[in-house]
């Protein structure tokens, strides 16, 4: 029997990566106001090119997000998503869509324009902003106290990370800044989503800028943590989901999570491809009392999607139990 709602609750999703439009287009499908913020620090792959030769925010996690709310029929998404091949030379491995985003960009003289005419164009159900108007530079710090700069270098020595920040890339030296109307869907929101991702470089390069961090903080709504199936080569190896807590609270320097979802369903021995899945290891490990002396909420159970020798999140059964929580909290 349909549930009929007074309106329909507002829910922000922020991080990045392949994990972001998994629960995305899973919420699309739902009768939810949605809002993804998304993470501009990206600097591998064809958006690191990208931004390297155009000054714009790296394109490739705003695509993927325009194509996972977007009710374009497959054939256009499968265009705006084509990847060129590694022998085109000139064109080898720039998606499509990274091309279209970067030429209205320039267009536009500015990225967060040419992701809300997008959104218009692609018929997108929702709210799409990058987390900031300027290409950021990811910064990590390592436990033996050295230093490295770019996301795509943070993992490639597998030490333990201890903070990460960013800054402008252009030198200015100015404090990043969070993009227009990010802080008061921030403010307005009935929930508050983070993840899945990539701990260090896919939703903390959003938190870590302050007006973003102190807005999420602040807010009455409920923050939930999606906590990762697998542990993540350099970044989060040997992690439990209360360490992915506790970094994140000492990121924002006080306990700020309320929920955390995690998956309890074995990946099946041998099942993924490690080729293909290269930068993942083993599952994430399992400690509840950690959690709980972080102050968190733990909603256990399976969350599990198997799929092309992979292990994903299940975005069904995940935004089942959001859309629990948060008519739960507000209602």
């Amino acid at each position: 029997m349909k549930t009929y709602r007074i309106r329909k609750p507002k829910i922000v999703v922020i991080g990045g990566g392949t994990g972001l439009p998994v629960i995305l287009k899973s919420l699309r499908n739902q009768s939810a106001e949605i809002t993804a913020i998304v993470t501009v620090a990206d600097d591998g792959g064809s958006s690191g090119a990208i931004r390297d030769s155009v000054n714009m925010a790296p394109p490739g996690d705003l695509r993927n997000v325009l194509v996972a709310l977007s009710d374009m029929p497959k054939l256009y998404s499968d265009i705006f998503q084509y990847r060129f091949k590694k022998e085109d030379k000139f064109l080898a491995n720039h998606a499509i869509g990274n091309l279209i985003i970067a030429a209205v960009a320039e267009m536009r003289e500015s990225t967060y324009e040419a992701v809300q005419l997008l959104a218009r164009m692609m018929h997108v159900d929702g709210h799409i902003y990058p987390s900031s108007e300027e290409p950021l530079t990811l910064h990590a710090t390592f436990d033996d106290g050295t230093e490295v700069s770019g996301e795509s270098q943070i993992a490639k020595d597998r030490k333990t990370i201890e903070y990460v920040h960013v800054t402008r890339s252009d030198g200015s030296g100015e404090q990043p800044k969070a993009a227009r109307k990010v802080i008061k869907a921030i403010e307005e929101a009935d929930m508050i989503v983070l993840g899945p991702g990539s701990l260090f470089t896919s939703i903390l390069p959003n938190l870590v800028i302050e007006e973003i961090g102190d807005a999420v903080i602040k807010t009455e709504a409920e923050v939930v943590y999606i906590c990762n199936i697998m542990t993540q080569k350099g970044e989060t190896e040997h992690f439990s989901d209360a360490d992915h807590i506790r970094v994140l609270h000492r990121h924002l320097k006080t306990p700020f999570v309320d929920t955390v979802l995690v998956n309890t369903q074995p990946v099946p021995e041998n099942y993924m491809d490690q080729e293909r899945y290269d930068e993942y290891l083993v599952q994430v490990s399992h400690d509840f009392k950690g959690l709980r002396e972080e102050g968190c909420r733990v909603i256990s159970t399976d969350f599990l999607e198997l799929r092309d020798h992979g292990a994903f999140h299940d975005g069904e059964k995940v935004v089942e139990e959001l859309f629990r929580i948060v008519f739960g909290a507000k209602y």
